[in-house]
C-alpha cells in the first residue's frame, strides 16, 4: 500500500480567536499552529453563566488548498478527562473561501456522543480558511456529558494536511486534476472530479455530453435549429456551424422577424407576397402566391414583357408600343401605337383624330363626312367635293388656279 506524503497545510499559518485568556506561557491562538503539543491556545469560557455563547478559532491557509484531513490535539488533563470531552463536545469544523463559516462547507459537525482529545476527520473539499466552531446556548437541552458552564477551548495543536495547489491529487500532490475537472478540482486520493465543467459528465469528465443536450451535468436541452441538423456545442449549447435556414441568435432558438429568412435571417423578404403576408422564414417563398404584377416562388420576379397582372396571366394591349406595359397595372411604358389612346392603349380614337395619342385632327373632308383613318388620317372613302388628297386637305379650286 502506498502511503500518502501530503502537506501540513497549517503549519505556522495565521490564527485569529474569538477571545483569548490569561495564561502564562501564553495561550494565544498561534499556539495551535507552531508544532509544539506542550503549547495550547485557549479562550475565555463560555456557556450558561457566561454572556459570551459562541467561540470560533480559525487558519488562513494564505491561498485555496485541496484539503484531506484535519487533526486537533484537545488539551488533555489527568484527572479530568471526561470533563475536557464534554467541553469541547458539539463542536463543528467549516472549511470557507472567507473567514464567515457561513459561506463555507461544513466537513463535520460533533455529536451526540463526546469526541476524543486526539480527534481527526477526513474533509475532502477546497477552500481558504478552516474554522473551529462550538456554542452553549440558553434553553438548549445538550446531550449526556456536555460540559453547559465554564466551558473553555484549549487547542494544542491542529494539523490541517492536503495539497497546497487545488488542481493536483495523488501521493506526492504531483498529479494534474483532469482538464475538465470543474475549476480544475478532482478528489485528492483518486482523481476524480468533484464536479464536471459544462459539456462534460463521468468521474473524470472525459465524456462530453450526449448529442442535443449541454451545460452543467448536460441538463440542457439544444434549441435544436442549428445548421445541417447538427447538435448544439455540448458546453455552451451554440451552434457552432450557424443556424438552419429561418432562426437566429447563438443558440439558433429565436425565429426570424417578419420579412426576413434563410440563414441567420439574413435576407429580406421580396415584400410582393400577396395580402402582405410575410414569406416563409425558412426559403423567403410565399406560400399564398404572389401580388399583381410579380411571380416566382419568392415573388421577386416581375411579369416578362408583355405580360402584367395577377399570376402574370394578361397580355398587354397590342397597341402598346413595343407592346410593353407595366407589370403591375398593364399601362403602356412608351405610349400608343398611332391610333389608340388610354393609359392601356385600348381606346381608338374618335372620328375627328388620328395619329399618336390622337393628338392630331381629321382634315373634316372625308367623302360624305365619313370618319378619317385614325392611324394615318386619310380618308379611305375619298375626299369630299373640292378637296383632293390622302387626307383631303388639299382644295381644287387652289389647284386649278395654279394650273
Amino acid at each position: 500500500m502506498q502511503t500518502f506524503y501530503l502537506e501540513d497545510l497549517s503549519a505556522n499559518k495565521s490564527v485569529i480567536q474569538s477571545t483569548t485568556a490569561i495564561c502564562y506561557p501564553p495561550c494565544t491562538a498561534t499556539s495551535a499552529v507552531d508544532g509544539n503539543i506542550q503549547t495550547c491556545m485557549k479562550t475565555l469560557e463560555i456557556g450558561t453563566n457566561n454572556p459570551d455563547k459562541s467561540v470560533w478559532w480559525y487558519v488562513d491557509l494564505g491561498d485555496l488548498n485541496s484539503i484531506y484531513s484535519i487533526w486537533i490535539q484537545f488539551n488533555e488533563y489527568d484527572t479530568t478527562i471526561m470533563r475536557q470531552r464534554g467541553r469541547f463536545a458539539g463542536f463543528s469544523l467549516y472549511v470557507s473561501n472567507s473567514t464567515r463559516k457561513e459561506n463555507g462547507h461544513r466537513c463535520y459537525q460533533d455529536g451526540p456522543e463526546l469526541p476524543p482529545l486526539d480527534f481527526s476527520t477526513t474533509c475532502v473539499t477546497h477552500g481558504r480558511f478552516v474554522i473551529f466552531y462550538n456554542e452553549r446556548l440558553d434553553d438548549i437541552t445538550y446531550p449526556t456529558g456536555y460540559q453547559i458552564s465554564s466551558v473553555y477551548t484549549e487547542l494544542c495543536e491542529v494539523t490541517v494536511t492536503g495539497c497546497k495547489y487545488p488542481d493536483v491529487y495523488g501521493y506526492d500532490c504531483n498529479l494534474p486534476c483532469p482538464e475538465n475537472c470543474q475549476e480544475r478540482r478532482c478528489y485528492i486520493v483518486n482523481g476524480t472530479c468533484l464536479g464536471c465543467r459544462a459539456g462534460w459528465i463521468g468521474e473524470f469528465c472525459n465524456n462530453s455530453c450526449p448529442a442535443g443536450n449541454y451545460g452543467l451535468e448536460c441538463k440542457k436541452m439544444c434549441a435544436g435549429y442549428c445548421r445541417h441538423n447538427k447538435p448544439c456545442n455540448h458546453s455552451t449549447g451554440v451552434c457552432d456551424e450557424g443556424c438552419a435556414d429561418g432562426w437566429k441568435e447563438s443558440s439558433c432558438s429565436t425565429e426570424c422577424p417578419a420579412e426576413t429568412y434563410g440563414p441567420d435571417c439574413m435576407y429580406n423578404c421580396s415584400g410582393h407576397c400577396v395580402n402582405g403576408v410575410p414569406c416563409n422564414r425558412t426559403t423567403g417563398s410565399c406560400n399564398s402566391g404572389c401580388k399583381p404584377g410579380y411571380t416566382g416562388e419568392r415573388c421577386d420576379k416581375a411579369c416578362d414583357k408583355g405580360w402584367y397582372g395577377e399570376n402574370c396571366s394578361l397580355p398587354c394591349s397590342r397597341n402598346c408600343v413595343k407592346q410593353s406595359c407595366h407589370h403591375k397595372q398593364g399601362n403602356c411604358l412608351y405610349g400608343c401605337e398611332p391610333g389608340w389612346m388610354g393609359l392601356k392603349c385600348n381606346q381608338e380614337c374618335s372620328g375627328e383624330t388620328y395619329g399618336k395619342d390622337c393628338l392630331r385632327r381629321c382634315s373634316g373632308h372625308c367623302f360624305n363626312h365619313t370618319i378619317c383613318n385614325p392611324v394615318n388620317g386619310s380618308c379611305e372613302k375619298g375626299c369630299a367635293p373640292g378637296y383632293l388628297g390622302d387626307l383631303c386637305i388639299q382644295c381644287m379650286y387652289t389647284k386649278l388656279k395654279l394650273n
